[in-house]
């Protein structure tokens, strides 16, 4: 079973994924923020030499994911596709074989900047298209990572990590969790995607995700 750690937030409890997504149990629902499927295809059909195979990877975390949590709904948090090019035969056929499988689930996007430029996912993946928020219990779900005026936000874009310092020149960039007061950042759930360095604030957690599992920066 894919580690989690919990933690409580805005009075609601929620389980941070080794696997970079979260898990909100009281919804039964996955929470991923920057899957960005067929960035890899994308920078292959501009020439660039990048590994193949990243979307189906994904996919395959996803599927752990869903075969060890109960979930009804998958929500994402901007960023499905990568780009224009992501559109090739290739990505979307994966994605078919994929939501063939779990055809009883909801999924749920939430545009994001990319997700503009890419165009919405096709109508046979069956998932329902919304602009930001999305308002759901305490939390407002969103690309952006812009506070709301009443709620929590959860949010992507940024593809968050932390750098964890050794003796002398020694450092290591590990993806993280960053909990604010009211803004709350998810790690990208996608392979190959890079990530920009957060700092420990007065007011906020780091938890990071190295060896499989979650952990704590104190």
């Amino acid at each position: 079973m894919p580690v989690h750690y919990p933690i409580h937030l805005a009075e609601e409890t929620l389980w941070l994924l080794a696997d970079k997504a979260v898990y909100w149990p009281a919804r039964k629902c996955l929470l991923i923020a920057d899957a960005h499927f067929g960035k890899a295809s994308a920078y292959r059909s501009l020439g660039q030499p990048v590994p193949q195979g990243t979307t189906t990877g994904n996919l395959q975390r996803l599927d752990r994911l869903l075969a060890a949590y109960p979930c009804e709904q998958v929500i994402f948090l901007g960023d499905f596709l990568h780009g224009p090019g992501s559109h090739a035969s290739g990505t979307l056929n994966a994605l078919r074989a994929w939501r063939e499988r779990h055809s009883d689930l909801s999924l749920t996007l939430i545009r994001g900047n990319h997700d503009k430029r890419a165009g919405d996912p096709p109508g046979d993946l069956n998932m329902e298209v919304v602009t930001e928020p999305l308002l759901m219990g305490p939390f407002a779900l969103q690309h952006e990572p812009q506070a709301h005026a009443s709620h929590h936000v959860l949010a992507g874009h940024v593809h968050p990590v932390y750098r964890l310092r050794g003796k002398g020149r020694q450092s290591l960039r590990l993806p993280c969790f960053q909990l604010g007061a009211e803004v709350s950042l998810l790690p990208a759930f996608g392979a190959f995607t890079g990530g920009y360095c957060v700092t420990m604030e007065e007011d906020s957690q780091v938890f990071v995700i190295g060896d499989h599992e979650v952990w704590p920066v104190h």
